[in-house]
């Protein structure tokens, strides 16, 4: 399996590591994925930091995922997939799971308009103050679906704090609301990075994220059908363990964790996961002036 070269963006690289206690208590996220296996491969480690600090989190999902998968069938695709999200929502602790079944690798036919408002709705309804997708100017990013999630996202971000933005949404007693915060995951070749979060204290959760998208991805049964080929032959690997269930997670830990080792060992960390993070916005030099002119009267 190749990973893509990621670049440190200009300027010193923050590195995100654990809080003590629950910091983030009160705050909501929102996981924003095309696909089943996004969030696997690129944040579920930082997932799960931030809901042990204290934040509330939700999955919203763009793609139905119908191309996606084993089975010939369509229909059997999509249900296989959508199982796979909800156990992954449950696997890092998400509150809910809101499936928006825009058809898959086709997204960029479909109206960014109705997407962008039914994601201003979710962020005013939820009141979500850090969303995580993949990033909007990204470079070399070849699926529809991946860039037409983010533009959306990164325009809904600031549009739901506008109150002549669909008022009709606040006519129902929603309220305008800004997301602060956005952890853009660095996904494809050449894309730059400004933060790491040290994962390495939430290993399993990113093991078992993985593990829990079968119908694609890397992860899933994989572990299994290593341990069965194997057998077939004659053969055990001891570290796959004893169980089906025992080599799918150790599959996921010897295999499927080299970038994130990678990634750790430029920063000094055992595993990492890499963002382009933009924070909350404050121009301070009109609160500066006056803090150093004002006079009384």
């Amino acid at each position: 399996m190749s990973y893509p070269t990621i670049h440190p963006a200009p300027g010193e690289v923050a590195v995100e590591r654990a809080q003590a206690g629950r910091p983030h208590e009160g705050k909501v996220l929102a996981a924003v994925q095309a696909h089943s296996d996004d969030i696997p491969f690129y944040c579920a480690g930082t997932l799960a930091k931030l809901l042990a600090e204290g934040y509330t989190g939700y999955l919203i999902q763009t793609s139905n995922d119908e191309k996606c998968g084993p089975t010939p069938r369509i229909g059997e695709t999509i249900a296989g997939n959508e199982r796979d999200v909800d156990e992954l929502a449950r696997v890092l602790g998400l509150a809910r799971v809101l499936h928006l079944s825009y058809r898959n690798h086709r997204m960029d036919g479909d109206s960014v308009l109705e997407l962008r408002c039914r994601l201003i709705l979710l962020f005013r309804l939820l009141k979500v103050d850090t969303v995580f997708t993949f990033c909007p100017w990204g470079i070399n990013e070849e699926n529809p679906d991946h860039w037409v999630t983010a533009r959306a996202v990164e325009a809904a971000c600031w549009m739901s704090s506008c109150d002549k933005d669909y008022p009709e949404q606040l006519a129902a007693g929603l309220q305008p609301h800004a997301v602060r915060e956005r952890y853009y995951w660095a996904a494809r070749e050449g894309q730059l990075y400004n933060r790491v979060v040290d994962i390495a204290p939430h290993i399993r959760a990113k093991v078992e994220a993985y593990v829990a998208c079968r119908s694609q991805g890397p992860g899933g049964s994989n572990g299994a059908r290593l341990r069965a080929r194997l057998a077939a032959q004659g053969l055990r690997l001891p570290a796959l363990g004893e169980s089906d269930e025992q080599a799918d997670r150790a599959y996921a830990e010897l295999f499927l964790l080299d970038a994130e080792r990678a990634l750790g060992a430029r920063h000094g960390l055992a595993l990492a996961e890499a963002f382009y993070y933009m924070g909350p916005r404050r121009d301070t030099r009109i609160d500066d002036y006056v803090s150093a002119h004002a006079v009384p009267l």
